[in-house]
């Protein structure tokens, strides 16, 4: 008997994120310039992440992983020295 046809896997590429918002009006989608601006999914302090509504990984060192892998650098703003 074959069950790899009735078994699908999806890889990160493949997977779909928008059923996770149900929020009126939608979140930003994780492909957008202000995509830090969704509402958070998982809230994980002591481990340092949070998963928010549109599937991004945001790091509390502002870097985030995207739902598709792309990895973004963390982005802290530079402190001027007084």
């Amino acid at each position: 008997m074959n069950t790899s046809s009735s078994r699908r896997t999806l890889d990160s590429t493949q997977r779909k994120n928008a059923s996770m918002c149900q929020h009126q009006p939608p979140c930003p989608t994780a492909d957008s310039p202000d995509r830090e601006a969704a509402r958070l999914a998982a809230h994980h302090p002591e481990q340092g992440w949070s998963l928010l509504c549109n599937g991004v990984l945001l790091f509390e060192d502002t870097g985030e992983l995207l739902p598709n892998g792309q990895i973004i650098a963390p982005h802290r703003p530079l402190v001027k020295a007084a």
